[in-house]
């Protein structure tokens, strides 16, 4: 079986579920092609204002691709095509312009890792355990990766990680600055869960502002798209929700906002 991707939406929540629980929710060929739908199918549905990326059962977040393929999909001539399965899954996620939350428990291994970067923001569970371990496989690691990486734990910590290739737990992640929080196993899910409705409640278009401002910013200031930041503000101020907010601070109750 080459596991699956299955989505669940519960309110103006969006849950991606990485689901391959014999092989510790590794990912296959087959899941790496079915994210980039979800993740447009997602993006798309108005209902949903967050989307919450996690793994199925127990024992794992993603424990990376799944190793089981790579002499079969990932050398050869079928290499390239594993980059671009691959590519195209992570720059879905990556594009999505709702605020994308990681709820990581148990192993979050190599492209476990890396699917985490496509997040927003992360929160572990205390029993999460972390590792890149391309150095022990003789993998080369995409620039891409590695520069969002490098932003979040910066150049010595980054390196570490590879160099070592060695596991290190959530609260190890903390420090890095790899993830936003670490809480009890048995906590994770409603943290999340809490955390995603208090999201979905706020501006959509001020979400979407922001998200992209801050991804805009990493950019250089010459290549800055300055006039569909402006745009992306001016939008905010000009909408009914920026109207409906004001609204109601004014009257003292929780603003009901459209996205428009």
């Amino acid at each position: 079986m080459g596991g699956r991707v299955r989505v669940e939406r519960e309110g103006g929540i969006g849950w991606i579920v990485f689901d391959h629980p014999e092989r510790r929710n590794a990912i296959s060929v087959e899941m790496w092609r079915a994210i980039p739908d979800i993740a447009d199918s997602l993006g798309a549905d108005d209902a949903v204002r967050v989307i919450v990326l996690r793994g199925a059962g127990e024992v794992a977040f993603v424990s990376g691709a799944d190793i089981s393929e790579f002499e079969e999909k990932r050398t050869g001539d079928a290499a390239g095509r594993y980059a671009l399965d691959n590519g195209a899954a992570m720059r879905a996620l990556a594009r999505l312009e709702k605020p994308v939350l990681a709820m990581i428990h148990g192993f979050c291994v190599g492209g476990g890792v890396g699917i985490s970067l496509a997040a927003d923001m992360r929160y572990a569970a205390d029993d999460a355990v972390f590792a890149i371990p391309a150095a022990r496989l003789g993998l080369g690691y995409a620039p891409g990766g590695l520069e969002v990486l490098v932003d979040l734990v910066g150049p010595s910590a980054a390196k570490e990680i590879f160099f070592t290739a060695r596991r290190f737990s959530a609260d190890e992640a903390l420090r890095m600055g790899l993830v936003n929080g670490v809480v009890a196993k048995a906590d994770l899910e409603a943290t999340v869960r809490e955390t995603a409705i208090q999201i979905s409640e706020n501006a959509p278009l001020t979400l979407r502002s922001v998200k992209r401002i801050v991804s805009e910013l990493h950019r250089p200031l010459a290549e800055r798209d300055a006039e569909g930041l402006e745009a992306s503000v001016r939008t905010c101020m000009e909408s009914e929700d920026y109207r409906e907010g004001m609204r109601a601070f004014l009257e003292k109750r929780r603003p009901s906002f459209k996205g428009c």
